[in-house]
């Protein structure tokens, strides 16, 4: 039978303005036993940021597997903790969902908080349809990546995307040579930090404004519905 308190929270922590993280996440992280971080000298600057001191301990893309057992049982013997990422709402496109699945696996309540991410923000700002959408996260570096871009050719919801500066003119020449070169689409940098940048325009302007200048910073790219 399911627990009734709750025994491990996922906690967002801000995409880079340090404000946007919630009185409640504070809240939370302030009470818990143990605090599960990405890397733990990021967060510890958060942490330090808002004086909150609680044990932290390593759970990241590298130890996730190795970690997650070890985790279950310490909730189990009736431990408390938060998983925080780097940036943004654990499990999306960060460690997360490994430890979500085997602690509902195992009967231990768990909260997700509502907070940052960079996903919904880039969509609202690139003017493009919201009412239905789909979030592809990274495209695969090599190995199915020509195959993941042709699967989504006939989708005709606005398509979002995460994406690494030194990627990002690949990506788009590989979407204008799949999707057309006067398919719109929005880029987003460095959301909520001091050189924010949204361009909006088609694959081929976006193509051109890169090939001149080099991408920097966090991106999501949000490609408009077909149609």
């Amino acid at each position: 039978m399911e627990q009734s308190e709750t025994q491990l929270y996922l906690v967002p922590t801000p995409i880079g303005n340090l404000a946007d993280m919630t009185y409640r996440a504070v809240n939370i992280l302030n009470t818990v036993d143990v605090i599960l971080a990405e890397d733990t000298r990021t967060s510890g600057k958060l942490l330090k940021h808002y004086d909150i001191k609680k044990p932290l301990q390593s759970f990241h893309i590298h130890n996730e597997h190795k970690k997650v057992e070890q985790v279950i049982e310490e909730l189990k013997a009736g431990k408390i903790m938060a998983l925080i990422s780097d940036a943004g709402t654990p499990g999306i496109s960060d460690p997360g969902f490994l430890l979500a699945r085997e602690a509902l696996k195992n009967d231990i309540k768990l909260e997700s908080l509502p907070g940052a991410t960079a996903l919904i923000p880039a969509l609202i700002k690139s003017g493009f349809p919201n009412d239905r959408f789909i979030f592809e996260g990274f495209l695969p570096h090599k190995k199915g990546r020509k195959t993941r871009i042709e699967n989504l050719k006939e989708e005709d919801r606005t398509i979002i995307f995460y994406e690494s500066p030194h990627r990002l003119l690949k990506t788009l020449k590989q979407l204008a040579e799949v999707m057309g070169e006067d398919r719109m689409a929005s880029v987003s940098r460095e959301l909520t930090k001091l050189y924010e940048e949204t361009l909006t325009d088609t694959l081929e302007g976006l193509i051109e404004h890169f090939e001149n200048t080099a991408p920097k910073g966090e991106i999501v790219l949000v490609l408009n519905a077909k149609s």
